[in-house]
């Protein structure tokens, strides 16, 4: 099924990705059309909003199967941007006022690139905990990641996150650490990428109550989940949104950082991610980056040479990951008796309709949601990589 994108202009980079360009439909009473309402609440920096959101938009197009499923977006005024940005969000995005008056199911929080050692000195601090407190009453699941993941913890839970030797960053391997509906058809071993500075250790999870359900002996615990109020919080401090030559992109952005001053760290090569050639191409890249520091040498970054074998080895299991999830929040919705058809806001709006190059993919059978209602157990399942998160 497609997925539909909430927005109000026809020239949106995602209904480039349909066929015809896309095709637009009016939300009258005569064409409502039964919907999960997702918000993607996109706070990372300018350079990767348009990336991040083809890259939800086409995670859920793999993951909805016979689901249909509409896109808003939203962001936090609070979060810093650029004249570019603030332009963008604009045109594209409602604000935070506007999602604290909306019915969605579920929403999907991004992280962002740290700035504060402590997490309650970011400028978005207090939008955040708005937003968190928010999710809890009115949606049926939240899903957040990475950085996102570390201030929801610490403002249910009081718990903090823990500032690591270097950045974790690679293709990991990750073990299902226990049986849940979310993991239903998801193999015992998947690899998710990860790209961040800090955790959330386990020890201090499960004494606040959390299940843990996949986990790495390298990367510590990727994927847990906890009621909170009405909604179940989903948390990945990895990335299973991330399409093929993301890591290497932030590896690049990092890498011209260091050649320009702007960090004394210089980047660690992402582990299990590239084939030994391409690691031995930035071993060596990465000695003379060392030994002969200056900008102009981030010209000759091989990012050519390094993108060709790269191999997508989690969209399979995070697209499943994700059905199940769409899965859970239309079995919550039929158990409150709340019909799909329903519409919320102005019935004037127009809805664009892209349709996702990989939408219908997951075929595999439904988890059943105990307890829940409904059994859905028969329910079947651009730009540029390399400059959106600039040099």
């Amino acid at each position: 099924m497609p997925v539909l994108i909430d927005v109000d202009t026809d020239d949106h980079h995602l209904l480039s990705r349909a066929p015809n360009g896309g095709a637009a439909a009016v939300a009258s009473p005569g064409n409502r059309m039964d919907c999960l309402e997702i918000g993607l609440i996109n706070n990372m920096p300018d350079a990767a909003l348009m990336s991040t959101e083809r890259q939800v938009f086409d995670l859920l197009g793999a993951a909805a199967g016979r689901l249909l499923v509409r896109l808003h977006f939203y962001t936090m005024e609070t979060t810093p941007r650029s004249d570019w940005g603030r332009d963008y969000v604009r045109r594209y995005y409602r604000g935070t006022n506007d999602l604290l008056n909306a019915r969605l199911d579920g929403v999907l929080v991004t992280g962002t690139e740290p700035r504060a050692a402590d997490l309650t000195e970011e400028p978005y601090w207090t939008s955040f905990v708005q937003l968190m407190d928010w999710a809890a009453e009115n949606t049926v699941s939240s899903v957040f990641s990475c950085l996102a993941v570390h201030a929801v913890v610490q403002h249910m839970d009081g718990i903090k996150r823990h500032k690591l030797p270097a950045k974790c960053i690679g293709v990991f391997s990750q073990s299902k650490a226990r049986s849940h509906p979310l993991m239903h058809n998801v193999p015992a071993t998947i690899s998710i990428p990860h790209a961040r500075w800090n955790e959330v250790q386990e020890e201090a999870l499960a004494s606040c109550g959390y299940s843990i359900l996949t986990k790495s002996a390298e990367a510590g615990v990727d994927c847990f989940v906890k009621q909170q109020k009405k909604s179940l919080f989903v948390h990945f401090q990895g990335h299973p949104e991330y399409e093929t030559l993301t890591l290497l992109g932030e590896f690049r952005r990092d890498m011209g950082r260091f050649l320009r001053g702007e960090n004394d760290v210089c980047p660690t090569i992402p582990k299990s991610y590239f084939d030994l050639e391409a690691e031995e191409i930035l071993t060596t890249f990465r000695r003379q980056a060392l030994s002969d520091r200056r900008p102009e040498l981030f010209a000759d970054f091989p990012a050519d040479r390094l993108a060709r074998d790269l191999r997508n080895v989690w969209r399979e299991p995070a697209s499943r990951l994700y059905h199940n999830w769409l899965l859970y929040m239309a079995s919550q919705r039929a158990a409150r008796s709340r019909p799909l058809s329903l519409m919320q806001g102005d019935d004037r709006r127009r809805i664009r309709t892209a349709v996702s190059a990989e939408a219908g993919s997951v075929r595999a059978s439904a988890p059943r949601w105990t307890g829940l209602g409904r059994d859905l157990h028969n329910e079947e399942a651009g730009s540029d990589p390399m400059t959106e998160l600039g040099p």
